[in-house]
């Protein structure tokens, strides 16, 4: 029934609790899954430290690096299941993250999105992107709420810059 399971992953508690879910939907339907990081460009409106030498560039590589790291991680960990996946990294330019988790789940023709819940939001019980992806999603969509207990967790790496404007 399940035999494509597209696994979007962020790198936090809840998203190793989809990718626990996904792997055991997969060992019970012999199927495949695809994990999914989505990079969203920080905005140019912002400053990222310009006067400390760090570019809006170099963010985006640091967030691709740590992307790269999630998701080698988390196949790492369906590899020990004896099972395979494919690994997918897309920066979002202008669409959103749930736009683009559609659009690969389209591509791919998956039969089931897994993602994990995060804590609740100002729209709710789980977070924007979660949303979007539900409202729109014409494929089943498995929210996981909880932290793993036969997976281990990926470290997830907070990128902390100071917005601070600098004093003159």
């Amino acid at each position: 029934m399940f035999t494509k399971i597209l696994v979007p992953l962020d790198g936090s508690e809840s998203s190793m609790s989809g990718l626990n879910e996904a792997i055991k939907i997969a060992e019970e339907h012999t199927g495949s899954i695809r994990l999914l990081h989505v990079v969203e460009p920080p905005s140019p409106l912002l400053d990222y430290g310009c006067s400390r030498g760090d570019s809006r560039e170099a963010v985006l590589a640091s967030l691709c690096r740590a992307g790269k790291n999630i998701l080698n991680k988390a196949e790492s960990i369906v590899r020990q299941h004896g099972l395979a996946a494919d690994c997918l990294l897309f920066e979002s330019g202008s669409d959103s993250a749930a736009d683009v988790i559609l659009e690969q789940a389209n591509l791919w023709k998956a039969s089931l999105i897994v993602m994990g819940a995060h804590t609740p939001s100002a729209r709710g019980r789980i977070g924007r992107v979660s949303s979007d992806v539900i409202a729109e999603s014409a494929i089943p969509v498995l929210m996981v709420r909880g932290v793993p207990t036969a997976v281990t967790s990926v470290g997830h790496r907070e990128l902390n810059y100071d917005f601070a404007p600098t004093a003159s």
